[in-house]
């Protein structure tokens, strides 16, 4: 089993010469405009667009998929639906589904394995989604460190 490596950093730009996935989490209903997806935007079109499109076709656009946009030769960014709406529900409970993050992610392990290709991400889920960091790290360890995947979390 891999640890997760920790750096500061921008993961909009990551490290290493290999293939890499930048992972970051969506929402489920289409919304695209705040957080770590303006970074996405900033420095590529499509993540954005592609995201839209898929939102607008509602082919499998449910929590837990994932859409893998190629943005550069050896660089994709993986748009991971783990959020349900923005806002937290009625209860007080933050729009983060560790479920879904959890099948997002084992999409992106499968992913990484095919490709060869070294797993970057911001502490997804911990901002806007109000998710906690102990919880999704522990599910990173179980689903992408488990298969000795190369993981590097980024602090900006």
């Amino acid at each position: 089993m891999k640890d997760i490596e920790y750096k500061k950093g921008d993961a909009t730009n990551p490290f290493g010469e290999e293939n890499k996935i930048i992972v970051h989490i969506c929402n489920d209903i289409g919304g695209w405009g705040k957080g770590f997806v303006l970074a996405i935007s900033k420095r590529w079109k499509a993540p954005e667009s592609k995201y839209r499109t898929w939102y607008q076709s509602k082919d499998n656009f449910n929590l837990g998929e994932v859409q893998f946009v190629r943005v550069e030769q050896d660089l994709w960014v993986a748009n991971l639906i783990g959020q349900h709406k923005i806002i937290k529900d009625e209860n007080g409970n933050a729009p983060i589904r560790y479920d879904a993050v959890e099948g997002g992610l084992r999409k992106v392990a499968d992913f990484a394995r095919d490709i060869s290709a070294s797993v970057h991400m911001p502490r997804i889920g911990c901002g806007l989604a109000g998710g906690k960091w102990e919880i999704i790290e522990s599910i990173i360890k179980e689903t992408i460190s488990k298969k000795d995947i190369n993981t590097i979390v980024y602090d900006f």
